[in-house]
C-alpha cells in the first residue's frame, strides 16, 4: 500500500512569459494555487508513529513557508528578459529564475529544487506538484 498526502498553498504573483504569441508576453499576474503531493521518502516506513505521512502543519511550515518567503507578491521573471535589469532596478521584489516562468516551469522547479531542498531529512519526498493560473487553467509536474 502506498500513502500520500496533499496540502495546496495560494499566493499572488506577476510573471511574464518570453515569446509568448499572445498577450501573455506583458507583465500580468495571478492568484496561483500551488498543489504539493508528499509521500514518505522510505517505503520501509511508510507511516510515523501517529499514523500519518507527516503532519500537514509541517508541509505548511517547510513548503508553503517557502512560497510565502520566496514568491509570494513578487515578480517571476526569467534571468533571460531583456528587461530584466532595469525592472529589477525599479523595484526589488523582482525574481529573477533560470526559467521562463511557465507554470509547467514553476511547478518542475518546485518539484526537482525546491522540495528536495526543503524536505531534506524530513522522511518525505515531493513526488507532485500542481500549478493553478487559474481555476481553469493548470500544469502539473510528478516524478
Amino acid at each position: 500500500m502506498r500513502y500520500a498526502i496533499h496540502r495546496y498553498h495560494d499566493i499572488s504573483c506577476g510573471h511574464r512569459v518570453v515569446g509568448h504569441e499572445g498577450k501573455c508576453r506583458n507583465l500580468h499576474g495571478h492568484n496561483y494555487r500551488i498543489h504539493f503531493y508528499c509521500e514518505p521518502a522510505e517505503a520501509t516506513v511508510p507511516l510515523d508513529n501517529v499514523g500519518r505521512v507527516m503532519d500537514f502543519g509541517i508541509v505548511k511550515l517547510l513548503l508553503c513557508s517557502w512560497l510565502e518567503d520566496e514568491w509570494d507578491h513578487r515578480m517571476l521573471l526569467w534571468e533571460s528578459d531583456a528587461d530584466l535589469t532595469e525592472l529589477q532596478r525599479l523595484d526589488k521584489t523582482v525574481v529573477a529564475l533560470p526559467f521562463n516562468p511557465t507554470a509547467e516551469n514553476l511547478a518542475a522547479h518546485l518539484l526537482n529544487v525546491v522540495g528536495p531542498k526543503v524536505l531534506d531529512g524530513s522522511g518525505v519526498k515531493l513526488v507532485a506538484v500542481n500549478v493553478e493560473e487559474t481555476r481553469k487553467c493548470s500544469a502539473a509536474a510528478t516524478l
